[in-house]
């Protein structure tokens, strides 16, 4: 089996447990959820498994590379990061509710990355720009960042919802954590997620200088990352010394991956030195 062909299982194992974590969550069954949780797992384990599998196949056809690489590589990645980082989340806070709202992110960037069109997972060389040892330590940074902010989007999804209809709250959002404990892990999600952005715009712009020459050069890509921090920068610093709290917050961080996401996709679409991503 090929790790594109693991890989497709992956995301029809993703669909299941989002399938499943919305069920539990609507018809209030704790065994969907239990499954679903199990079948995340099982989906973290195939992920990382066809991550690991296509990094031999590189070395099998003499190119040897972390498939870090590009849009289709970056995508496996993201969803594993999304996962792995929601089922700590499960774990450490005993509710599959937060599930419904945080999978579905990672089935549909797993079920992008194996159905569009425009990507293809054939195994390509590294152009020279990527042939460096600071490939690795950029893009995990990046998507453990991105990660986080995808979860705290999913998070504040649920925050909104909830606070919409606290009054006529009904069995449907009964089960979803109370808006204190939605707000305060917005918080962390989006600390954790700034510090690695953080971390990745430092490691991007030590390997632009190795690259290119030059630490900052305002290339589309590299303006967006700087937006995307300051965004959520931003809401930090909203929260420390104005006292934002709850609806704003999650606003904010609403705002935040919707810039996360043009940083991802949308700049592809602009000429710049990052164009590769759209590979």
């Amino acid at each position: 089996m090929s790790s594109s062909q693991l890989l497709s299982i992956v995301t029809f194992i993703y669909g299941l447990s989002a399938v499943l974590y919305i069920t539990a969550w609507i018809f209030e069954k704790p065994f969907p959820g239990k499954v679903a949780t199990w079948t995340a797992v099982i989906g973290v384990g195939g992920n990382i498994l066809g991550i690991l599998l296509r990094w031999v196949e590189t070395y099998k056809v003499g190119y040897g590379h972390a498939p870090l690489s590009n849009l289709y590589e970056s995508l496996v990645f993201f969803a594993w990061c999304i996962v792995a980082l929601y089922l700590y989340i499960e774990y450490r806070y005993r509710n599959r509710t937060i599930g419904a709202f945080v999978v579905p992110l990672a089935f549909l960037a797993m079920a992008y990355a194996s159905l569009s069109p425009n990507i293809s997972d054939r195994i390509q060389p590294l152009i020279p720009a990527l042939q460096s040892n600071w490939l690795i330590a950029h893009v995990i940074t990046c998507f453990f960042g991105y990660a986080g902010f995808a979860v705290a989007f999913g998070i504040s999804i649920m925050y909104i919802t909830k606070q919409r209809r606290t009054a006529a709250e009904g069995p449907v959002l009964a089960h979803v954590p109370g808006t204190e404990t939605l707000d305060d892990l917005t918080h962390k999600m989006v600390q954790f997620g700034f510090l690695f952005l953080t971390a990745g715009i430092i490691t991007g712009a030590v390997w632009a200088n190795s690259a290119w020459g030059r630490y900052w050069g305002w290339d589309p890509k590299e303006t967006w990352s700087l937006i995307t921090w300051f965004i959520y920068a931003t809401l930090l610093h909203a929260r420390l010394m104005r006292g934002w709290r709850g609806r704003k917050i999650a606003y904010v961080s609403i705002i935040g991956f919707i810039a996360v996401l043009f940083t991802y996709f949308g700049v592809n679409l602009l000429p710049g030195l990052h164009s590769y991503g759209t590979q």
